[in-house]
């Protein structure tokens, strides 16, 4: 797999193949034209089963804000395929604005190939068993519960609640877990999508189960800012249904100080991040 050659300052990507992960060397300058070229690399591993796959940045001569966006979109897909992106040799110039935007706390970065590889065959070790902080090693993930059991126990029969259900959060005697993508987190709450998971539920079905004024126990990871989980009660204020599931808002309801402070410092800190973002690289 290749990018194609327009020239000496255009971007390349080439693959080398490991036993369970994939290199994707890039050579160029990284702008918004090659974003979608790598996002085609990415989808056509995760297609071929490759979910575990490496950046070596170390032939990339310029990088702007929207490749910097296709990186962390690619580390997202991949987390959601079950897999992991990581960034390896990255040029000075990459170096340098990986590490004033803070990508590298979202991309783990590391000064060597082999160094990569160890990291990617501890997260493919770490992904035998499933518990709540395995399926939180996605920073976007959420895991939701109604808070009154009865409404699992009305909505979704005992056989589609999942391994989740085995490691309830409050002692629930379902103890079935949904797990969503988070869009949005601020002090006053959050915003995430759920697609029904294995449920085999239809978005009116969800909608009924989350319906407005619904009481959810909720766990999350906070991007950027701490390794450990949150845990918070929230209402649901806002549904729609879609397509594909139900997006939702929900106000937080019963949080710890503790929480709310990290909650707060994490929005103040995406905020610079994406202006510290916009005048790096001039976009």
């Amino acid at each position: 797999m290749a990018g194609p050659e327009f020239g000496e300052d255009s971007m390349q990507i080439t693959a080398e193949p490991g036993e369970h992960h994939t290199i994707l060397h890039l050579r160029g300058e990284f702008d918004t034209f090659y974003c979608p070229i790598l996002q085609k690399e990415i989808d056509e591993l995760i297609s071929a089963g490759v979910h575990h796959v490496i950046l070596n940045l170390r032939l990339v001569k310029f990088i702007n804000s929207t490749a910097l966006g296709a990186i962390i979109k690619a580390s997202k897909v991949l987390g959601k395929a079950g897999g992991k992106l990581v960034i390896a040799r990255p040029s000075a110039f990459c170096r340098d604005i990986i590490e004033k935007v803070g990508l590298d706390r979202v991309v783990p970065t590391f000064g060597s190939d082999e160094e990569a590889v160890t990291a990617l065959a501890d997260n493919l070790e770490g992904k035998k068993g499933v518990s709540d902080d395995s399926v939180l090693d996605d920073e976007t993930t959420i895991l939701f519960s109604p808070t009154d059991p009865a409404r699992v126990d009305h909505f979704i029969p005992d056989d589609k609640r999942g391994s989740l259900g085995k490691n309830p959060l409050h002692g629930h005697s379902s103890g079935w877990r949904g797990v969503g993508r988070m869009s949005a987190l601020d002090a006053d709450g959050l915003r995430f999508i759920w697609n029904g998971g294995n449920t085999g539920m239809t978005p009116f079905e969800m909608g009924q189960m989350l319906s407005l004024g619904t009481d959810l126990d909720v766990k999350f990871r906070l991007p950027l800012l701490q390794k450990g989980h949150c845990e918070a009660v929230v209402t649901v204020s806002e549904l729609e249904e879609r397509a594909d599931g139900v997006k939702l808002a929900a106000t937080f309801t019963e949080i710890d100080d503790e929480t709310r402070q990290a909650v707060s410092q994490y929005a103040r800190d995406l905020a610079f991040l994406k202006k510290e973002l916009r005048q790096a690289t001039g976009n």
